[in-house]
């Protein structure tokens, strides 16, 4: 059984990989948020991103979103340049940002993209390949024409996160169509979606016995610790979440401190980091923060945060 954060963009990049996995563990793969071409280049921000020294001590594995064959080319030599021995390839993003250009989940039902990646996957047999899928675009039987040409090669493992595109992350996850792609894939399954409590993962593993493994990304952002509550066997008080989770902000706000210049800069890296935890620390301190246009008060609004 793995656990794997997936990637979030604007939040997961090494800094925040590095110092979650010195506070809570490294029995996690990270992933980093997906890379893509830009005039025909790697973008330099994803270069650093997937290059940082912070990396070291993590599993990494670099996440690649591309729209037709020549994308995926020039993205996986690339990679591989940078040293990669592993590589994600994202094939279920939502955001009609991405699939409006038919990148991410617009991918799922693209059957000549689909032998394009199986050729790639043969093509590069000196790395592995996992695939990140959702169940289609708009049509949650998309997945049908895909899996096929997936199971004609050998992957680390398919995620699935059971919705269409166009649900983003909203409406019923469909857990029919989840349970025929565990049977029906010759690769390992692994799990995605509503993973937001130790409960959570006890169902998913109850109900699906034969998972290789959960993926789990905003329950993670919201609940850093949920992975090391579930292998410690012990749920962890609210006192205690926050606590820990508080350690882990100054961790990587000291971080900022001493890379970057000026508040707005400092501000904006480190806002995001309570993004997804109302719940966790009460909606006024998450309001004050997200207030918050200087240090000060960004400042004040997390010393306001009462545990």
């Amino acid at each position: 059984m793995f656990y794997h954060f997936a990637p979030v963009q604007g939040h997961t990049d090494a800094p925040y990989r590095h110092f979650h996995a010195l506070g809570y563990g490294a029995e996690t793969d990270y992933y980093t948020p997906f890379i893509r071409l830009e005039h025909g280049q790697l973008r330099n921000r994803d270069i650093k991103d997937f290059s940082s020294e912070l990396n070291d001590g993590t599993h990494i594995v670099p996440q690649i979103i591309f729209r037709d064959k020549e994308e995926l080319t020039i993205l996986v030599k690339r990679i591989k340049e940078l040293g990669a021995s592993e590589i994600d390839l994202n094939m279920g993003c939502p955001f009609p940002l991405q699939t409006g250009h038919g990148r991410g989940a617009a991918t799922v039902a693209n059957e000549d993209l689909a032998k394009s990646v199986i050729d790639t996957v043969k093509e590069n047999c000196d790395i592995k390949f996992s695939v990140k899928i959702r169940l289609g675009l708009n049509d949650p039987d998309e997945w049908k024409k895909l899996l096929p040409h997936l199971n004609e090669v050998e992957l680390t493992h398919i995620s699935v996160h059971p919705r269409v595109a166009k649900q983003q992350y909203g409406g019923d996850l469909d857990l029919i169509r989840f349970s025929r792609i565990l049977k029906e894939s010759k690769n390992p399954v692994v799990y995605n979606g509503e993973i937001h409590t130790p409960q959570d993962i006890d169902r998913v593993l109850n109900d699906f016995p034969d998972v290789a493994g959960i993926m789990i990304g905003r329950g993670l952002l919201a609940r850093p610790s949920l992975v090391k509550e579930y292998l410690s066997g012990k749920e962890w008080s609210q006192e205690e979440r926050v606590e820990e989770m508080l350690k882990f902000h100054r961790a990587l706000l000291d971080y900022y401190t001493s890379t970057l210049c000026g508040d707005s800069q400092i501000i904006s890296k480190i806002k995001p980091f309570w993004e997804y935890a109302e719940e966790e620390i009460g909606r006024k301190p998450w309001k004050a923060i997200k207030k918050a246009t200087n240090i000060a008060k960004y400042h004040s609004a997390v010393a306001s945060i009462d545990f």
